[in-house]
């Protein structure tokens, strides 16, 4: 197809949320399994590179093709089966790659699934399932991206405090191989041993290969690079592999019970120090000597900065789209927002008056908080939460009118639990000394915030860019990773060469090539594609 004919019919599948644009020659929308072997075998034949996409809601550029051709999974769409492990009370869903997490979660609040190809087993499933009874619980801010997506880069969100990440809750995935041969790969059941592995396709053939030497860092949330310990459970590293060892083509995840009370705190503190102590306190570590450890466990902790809370401001005063938001008074300075699942209010209620404590005596105002109870109140709260994103994103774009070159500049770095506060330092010096303006907000809990630079000329996005990978040195040098949970795609690759020496990268080429020796899958993604490397 002509290049000009094909990004006018197809020219939306050549960008994601990333606000790159790469390009591509053709496309194809498979349905079923055997149509992403065929398109595989067809390209392989050719040696033409491959790109997969899901919902393209990725931040990492990782579904944005580097030329060849695209697989994009929207239309394998459908909820395959089911499956209830009695004796552990355990319930399944097997999805193909291009469900939206929307979509789960609408199916499950209405028990409202299309069983019409479902086997008995499936069917018979449903019968543990009422309607609102169980939940996915990754929770990325995003819930238009796909399934098969989120596995891709191994997302998590707000939730993972308490329940993870997508990792966490895969339980087994069926993985299309360069050359069309098919792997299945079930948790528990193959493991890697003293940093070896043996793997088996569906058609017989062998797959031997030794894992890298690395160490990954000792950190909640990490999406930099391939999963990789000496005695792994293989199935997790294709988890956030960013689409580069193979073609997800369904997936089985494991559901949660839901809880019958959640409540939402928002918390304003009167300084950024304050706010941080109680992160710590709601962590279950002890601050003061006289109070125990608080016995609350939120699901999620949020952290919004005086600048982020500044621009809801503003918002709020100009814009009636935020409306909907409570006021925001000039006096909060910095706020910490936790949610809280239990199996009833008295819990709840208990771990709130513990938290009133603490609060106090972190000179924080009790009165200065809202609280959600329930449904309506709760989704106040995550308007709140949602509407720190959505504020920046509309400034960005106001931005590009005057420089189209402009892009959103927003880290997703985490850190072990004891350099919170050095990383916070770090980011807030760092942004004063350049005279930039910044907002920070994201999932506290796991020392994982989002920095979003939002620059007024393009000088000052070229001194954020540089401030990133600056970052992304020290935080390597802190123990911490350079990717928390939107993947490393093609954006990161800089910020993985901060994080992992020459050598190590090259033994993530090495991994590749076992699976994929002719690089053909998502090419340009976690690494560098080198062309001697790729010969």
């Amino acid at each position: 197809m002509e290049n000009n004919l094909f990004i006018e019919m197809y020219g939306e599948y050549l960008r994601d949320e990333s606000r790159q644009t790469g390009t591509a020659k053709s496309i194809t929308f498979p349905k079923i399994e055997s149509e992403i072997i065929e398109s595989v075998k067809e390209n392989a034949e050719k040696n033409i590179q491959i790109t997969t996409q899901g919902a393209r809601t990725g931040l990492a550029a990782s579904a944005v093709p580097f030329d060849g051709h695209i697989i994009n999974l929207s239309k394998m769409n459908n909820v395959v089966g089911a499956r209830y492990d009695e004796e552990n009370d355990r319930l399944f869903l097997k999805v193909q790659p291009g469900v939206l997490l929307a979509e789960v979660r609408k199916y499950l609040l209405n028990k409202s699934f299309i069983t019409t190809d479902w086997d008995e087993e499936s069917k018979e499933a449903l019968n543990h399932i009422e309607k609102n009874q169980w939940f996915y619980s990754t929770d990325p801010t995003e819930i238009s991206a796909s399934i098969g997506g989120m596995a891709a880069c191994n997302a998590s969100g707000a939730k993972s405090f308490r329940y993870g990440s997508t990792r966490d809750h895969i339980e087994s995935l069926r993985i299309i191989l360069s050359d069309g041969d098919v792997l299945k790969l079930k948790r528990g059941q193959t493991f890697a041993k003293d940093g070896k592995f043996e793997l088996v396709t569906e058609s017989g053939r062998v797959i031997v290969g030794e894992l890298p030497k690395y160490n990954m860092p000792n950190v909640k949330k990490n999406t930099s690079g391939y999963f990789n310990r000496p005695s792994m459970d293989m199935i997790d590293l294709f988890i956030g592999s960013d689409g580069t060892l193979g073609i997800i083509s369904e997936l089985e995840i494991e559901l949660n019970k839901t809880q019958d009370a959640c409540w939402g705190v928002t918390i304003f503190m009167p300084d950024e120090d304050k706010a941080l102590d109680l992160v710590r306190a709601l962590r279950g570590e002890k601050i003061f000597d006289d109070v125990v450890p608080m016995r609350l466990k939120p699901s999620a902790i949020e952290f919004f900065s005086h600048n982020a809370l500044n621009m809801l401001r503003n918002q709020q005063r100009t814009n009636p789209a935020f409306s909907s938001i409570q006021e925001i008074k000039d006096n909060y300075h910095t706020a910490v927002y936790i949610e809280i699942e239990e199996d009833s209010n008295d819990e709840i209620w208990a771990g709130v008056e513990e938290l009133g404590t603490i609060i106090e005596k972190l000179g924080g105002d009790e009165d200065a908080t809202w609280v959600a109870n329930n449904s309506v109140s709760l989704e106040k709260l995550h308007s709140f939460r949602h509407a720190c994103p959505e504020c920046v994103n509309m400034q960005i774009d106001i931005v590009k009118k005057i420089d189209e070159r402009i892009t959103k500049l927003g880290t997703d770095m985490s850190v072990p639990d004891d350099k919170l506060k050095q990383v916070m330092r770090m980011y807030n010096d760092d942004i004063e000394k350049n005279g930039l303006h910044a907002v920070i907000f994201g999932h506290i809990g796991n020392n994982h915030l989002h920095v979003n630079i939002i620059p007024r000329n393009m000088e000052e996005y070229e001194i954020g860019k540089r401030l990133y990978l600056t970052w992304a040195e020290k935080i390597a040098a802190m123990g911490g990773a350079v990717s928390a949970e939107h993947g490393v795609g093609k954006l990161k690759v800089p910020f993985l060469e901060k994080m992992y020496s020459k050598e190590e990268l090259n033994e993530m080429r090495k991994l590749k090539k076992i699976f994929d020796p002719m690089q053909l899958f998502n090419r340009g993604a976690v690494f560098s594609y080198d062309t001697e490397e790729g010969k």
